[in-house]
C-alpha cells in the first residue's frame, strides 16, 4: 500500500493531484465496507416497534375486563326474568286479569247490556225522524218528499245494520263464555308460554358463557414465557 504513497521525481502536476487522492479513496472504501446495508439499519431502528408477547397478552387481558360487567349484567338480567317467568302469583295475576277483561266484554254483549240496545236506540231514531217529518208544515212537498226518500233508506239500512250487529254480538258473547269455561286449561297454556320463553333466556346466556369462556382459554394458554 506504501508504495502508491511514493512519487517519482519526474511526475507531472496531473499525476502528483491523482496520487494525492488515492489515501482519500482508500480510507472512503474501507468505511463503504464496514457499514451495514440500509435496509439491515432500518430493521434494526423498526424493531422496538414490533408488539412483544408480553404486550399482546396484556391487551387480551384488557379485552377480556370489558366483557366481565356485560357478562355480569346479563347474568342479572337472566336471572331477573327467570324469576319473573317463574313466579307462581304473577301466572295467577295474569289469569285474573284475563278472567276480569272477558268479564266485562260479556256484560257489555250480553242479551241485556249496552250493545244489544244500541241497535234499537238508532232505529227508534230514524223511525221517530221519519214519522215527524211526515207531520211536518214546514217543507213544500217536493222538499217533504225529499227528506222522506232519505230518511226511508235510512232505517231501512239502520235495520240492516242493526240486524248485523245483533248476530255479532251473540256470537261474542257465546265465544267469551266458552272462553269462562276453559279458563284452566288457558291457564296451564299460558305456563307453556312461560316455561318456553325461560328456555330461550337460559340458552342465550349458555351461550355468552361459553363465548367467555373461550376466549379465558385463549387467555390461560399464554400464561408461559415466550419461547417455551
Amino acid at each position: 500500500m506504501l508504495r502508491f504513497l511514493l512519487v517519482p521525481r519526474q511526475a507531472g502536476p496531473g499525476r502528483l493531484r491523482a496520487v494525492a487522492l488515492l489515501p482519500v479513496l482508500l480510507i472512503v472504501s474501507v468505511l463503504a465496507v464496514g457499514a451495514p446495508p440500509a435496509h439491515a439499519q432500518s430493521a434494526g431502528q423498526g424493531g422496538g416497534d414490533a408488539v412483544t408477547p408480553v404486550e399482546e397478552y396484556a391487551k387480551q387481558v384488557e379485552e377480556l375486563k370489558k366483557s366481565y360487567p356485560d357478562l355480569s349484567k346479563r347474568i342479572e338480567d337472566t336471572t331477573r326474568t327467570i324469576d319473573e317467568l317463574s313466579d307462581v302469583g304473577k301466572a295467577r295475576s295474569e289469569i285474573e286479569e284475563l278472567r276480569s277483561m272477558v268479564a266485562g266484554l260479556l256484560g257489555a254483549v250480553s242479551d241485556n247490556g249496552t250493545v244489544s240496545q244500541l241497535g234499537a236506540k238508532a232505529l227508534a231514531h230514524g223511525r221517530a225522524k221519519l214519522k215527524s217529518i211526515e207531520q211536518d208544515a214546514r217543507f213544500r212537498p217536493e222538499e217533504k218528499e225529499f227528506l222522506l226518500d232519505q230518511w226511508r233508506k235510512l232505517v231501512t239500512e239502520t235495520e240492516r245494520a242493526s240486524e248485523d250487529l245483533e248476530s255479532a254480538r251473540k256470537e261474542f258473547a257465546d265465544l267469551l263464555r266458552t272462553l269462562q269455561t276453559r279458563e284452566d286449561f288457558i291457564d296451564e297454556l299460558m305456563q307453556v308460554r312461560r316455561a318456553s320463553e325461560a328456555i330461550a333466556v337460559i340458552r342465550n346466556l349458555t351461550r355468552e358463557i361459553r363465548d367467555a369462556s373461550t376466549k379465558l382459554k385463549s387467555l390461560i394458554g399464554g400464561l408461559k414465557p415466550p419461547g417455551v
